[in-house]
């Protein structure tokens, strides 16, 4: 695919891309080092997601379980309407309310898995995520970083494993799934959508962002309202058109910014390009 070329273009140090068919996982093209290791920040939140709706199929805990603030539930942390802010543990609104982006809710939801787990999260979710997709490389430390983002490293090599079960899933019920990423947790709800002001409404579904109609926004205007998925702060994305049957990744070891909010959408709309 000759559109992923266009990171050579990036202002960044190092960056890698890929692109997986849906159907049945392919890897339909890829460009930059594969096996470099980068930090994901936010799009670490997709894994705990996925690992917290592991839990709930496995019956570690429920989605209407309280957890978070009072009056807050796993599905509300999710969603980021616990009322917890962005990075610290206080309430600022009454939960579901407002989609107040929340690290510090993250970082609730893995303490509210690790205590109903009875195990460490990074241990969970090593166990029921990377170990069964094969992503060696990924990595969640939560001693000294959070789960919410920091914490998180990998590979556009593991991430393909990991967008190719997003769209066909294996370890989840594809229900499940499609709960997650296609249906508005608490619909309505406004917010700020980080790098690119407030949206009214800003949708979400459980962990993933849901793109619907939102403009500007850090996919492309090719993508449909269906595409879900999460960028970081790190430089990095994983997206999800399932309108279009692929997934697209991107890791760089960059900051987000202004070069990316013109960057990311210019490569999404080549690659669906590309695919006719």
């Amino acid at each position: 695919m000759e559109s992923l070329r266009m990171i050579d273009n990036w202002p960044v140090s190092h960056a890698a891309v890929a692109v997986v068919r849906g159907a049945d996982g392919a890897v339909l093209g890829a460009h930059g080092p594969q096996q470099h290791l980068f930090p994901l920040a936010s799009v670490t939140k997709l894994l705990t997601s996925y690992a917290a709706l592991v839990a709930v199929e496995e019956g570690v805990f429920e989605l209407d379980d309280p957890a978070g603030p009072p009056g807050s539930t796993v599905r509300h942390l999710l969603a980021h309407t616990s009322g917890l802010g962005f990075d610290e543990d206080r309430v600022f609104a009454e939960p579901g309310n407002r989609r107040l982006y929340s690290n510090a809710g993250f970082d609730a939801l893995a303490r509210a898995l690790g205590e109903a787990a009875g195990i460490e999260f990074s241990r969970y979710v090593s166990e029921a995520v990377f170990e069964p997709l094969g992503m060696h490389d990924t990595l969640i430390n939560t001693a000294h970083r959070s789960p919410a983002g920091a914490g998180g490293l990998s590979t556009v090599a593991d991430l393909t494993r990991f967008a190719a079960e997003l769209q066909s899933p294996k370890l989840l019920d594809p229900s499940t799934v499609r709960q997650a990423t296609r249906e508005v947790a608490f619909p309505g709800t406004n917010g700020v959508l980080p790098g690119f002001g407030h949206r009214r409404p800003n949708d979400w579904g459980l962990g993933f962002e849901i793109r619907d109609g939102k403009a500007p926004h850090w996919t492309g205007s090719a993508n449909s309202p269906a595409t879900f998925g999460h960028f970081g702060q790190s430089g990095t994305f994983l997206w999800v058109d399932p309108q279009a049957g692929v997934a697209c990744i991107a890791l760089t070891d960059r900051d987000f910014g202004p070069w990316a909010a013109e960057a990311w959408p210019a490569l999404s709309d080549a690659v669906l390009a590309d695919l006719g």
